[in-house]
Formats: C-alpha cells, structure tokens, sequence
C-alpha cells in the first residue's frame, strides 16, 4: 500500500481467503483499506487488491460454504474481477470485524450523488416537493444527506419500513429507495434515488442489517395491551392540555403510573414539559399498534 496516494483507514491483521486465490484454507496476514481498494495481503507476493467499486456486496456474519467452515465474526465481500464474480471472507475479532464492516459500507456509500425527495408524503398526503440533488453519508444509526442549502437526517430508529421500487425523475425510470419513517411525531416518506444499482444494493444491505437490529431490540420488549393503549393514548393525542392520561385511558392513575415507568425503561417514552412523550423508537412502535389497540 506504500504506493498508493490515498490516506488508509482501517488496517488490521486477520485472516483470510478468497475465491480469487488458489488455497484452499485461509491465511493469516495484513487487511488494508482505504478509500478506493480493499487490499487482503498474506505477503509481498502474495496479495489481492478488489477496487471499491468492484464491490457490489457486503454482508457481516456470513461465509459462503465453498470457502470452508474456518470462519467466525467475518465480513464477506462480493466483487467483480475480470467480468468473474467472486468472494473473500475476512475474519478477526467480534469488535474489530463490527468496526470494520461499518467502515467498508462507509467507504463505499459516502458522498454518493443521490436525488432525493424530502417529505415526498406527509401522514396521508402526497406533497408536491421536487427531487433535489444531495450528497448521502451514512453515520451511526441514521443516514444523512447533504445538500447545498442544509442537509437532513434520517434517524433509523424512526423508520418503520423501506422497500425499493422505481419512479420517473427526469424523463429516465430509476431505482428508488422509500424510507417511511417519524418526523417530530408525524409520519412521513422520504425516497432517494442513487444513479448505480450497485449503490442501491449495498446502501439496501447497510440499511436492513442496522434495522434488523432495531428490530430485534424491540421484539425482545414485552407489550401488554395496557401499554399499547398508553403509547397508542399518547400517539394520538399529542399534546393533552392537561388532560390526565388516566382519564383518557379509563383507568386507575397509579396503574397508568407503573405503565408510564415500564415504558420509559423500555426506552419507548421520556419526560417532557407537560408530561410523557414518546421517543423516536416509541413514535415507530405506537405507529405500528395503532390499528390493534382501535381494532
């Protein structure tokens, strides 16, 4: 790496293979990244240099079986060489591969051109805003896009679904990522539109490991019925102008009181000014039970 002009940011020693190399059992040696190549190298003469942008897949945790079942905590790269799609699976410890796999999505996405559409459906309500260039970030748990007048943040502990599909901007039909998501207490849709499919999918496998996360957070909360109608109660109402919850609820103020204190350690409410609110990841879960607790 010597030669290379780029700064290098992340390099550790793990081990290795790939279907590129002609072993059959892994390597230990030197895992160098900057931001234009990944370079996996067992020595001097014996190293494979993927481009980023080879790269069109990313997954953490994962070992194809045909590169043998040495693997534990790996990162495992899909790339092009040659019109040939190939593999390499990188391995070291729990923290170090969690890292680094975070910063190869971040090498890879950041600073990505994308088109985008803020607030694009409000509630219900279709808004007439435009696609509007922006540059996209990924950083710990949200995704960021900037753009000339002021950049905006998405919080993924407010998302409650994303899919991709596809929308006419400009006359040409792209790929667009749909982010349904919270937006001080109010749902909205934000879709972006990135020029390569290849960005598409590896911004797409970012997003879902870091939501599958989330929500496997929040699948290991245990919602009774009282405390969906307390966060549902709370969702809808908003602001109560005094208004106590247990009159809302028709229920004993102390019994509320135990369900307003089982929430908050839930991480799904927290105090306010006139009272109980709901956090971004409690917007997301009362959002979701609303039709239960009206049903």
């Amino acid at each position: 790496m010597s030669t290379v002009s780029e700064s290098v940011i992340a390099d550790f020693v793990g081990q290795f293979n790939s279907e590129a190399a002609a072993r059959s059992d892994p390597v230990r040696g030197r895992v160098v990244l900057s931001q234009k190549r990944l370079v996996l190298a067992a020595s001097e003469s014996d190293k494979l240099t993927i481009p980023l942008d080879s790269v069109f897949d990313i997954a953490i945790g994962q070992v194809p079986p045909d590169l043998g079942d040495f693997f534990d905590s790996t990162v495992t790269v899909a790339f092009e060489k040659n019109g040939t799609r190939l593999v390499a699976a990188i391995e070291a410890g729990d923290d170090k591969i969690e890292k680094f796999g975070t910063v190869l999505f971040k090498a890879i996405i950041n600073g990505t051109e994308t088109t985008v559409k803020e607030r694009a459906r409000v509630g219900g309500r279709v808004t007439d805003e435009p696609f509007r260039r922006a540059n996209l970030f990924l950083s710990p748990g949200s995704v960021e896009f900037r753009r000339d007048d002021g950049s905006f943040v998405v919080e993924l502990q407010t998302v409650s679904d994303f899919e991709r599909t596809t929308r006419k901007i400009g006359g040409a039909t792209r790929p667009v990522l749909v982010v349904r998501h919270m937006q001080d207490g109010t749902a909205v849709t934000t879709e972006a539109a990135i020029a390569t499919s290849r960005k598409m999918s590896i911004l797409g496998r970012y997003l879902r490991r870091e939501y599958s996360e989330l929500m496997e957070q929040l699948r290991k909360i245990e919602l009774t019925k009282d405390k969906k109608e307390v966060l549902v109660a709370i969702y809808s109402t908003g602001d109560m102008d005094g208004m106590p919850l247990a009159s809302i609820l028709g229920k004993d103020s102390s019994a509320v009181s135990m369900l307003l204190q089982d929430l908050q350690a839930d991480g799904l409410l927290q105090d306010g000014a006139d009272g109980p609110t709901l956090t971004p990841t409690g917007q997301v879960v009362a959002s979701r039970h609303l039709e239960d607790v009206n049903a």
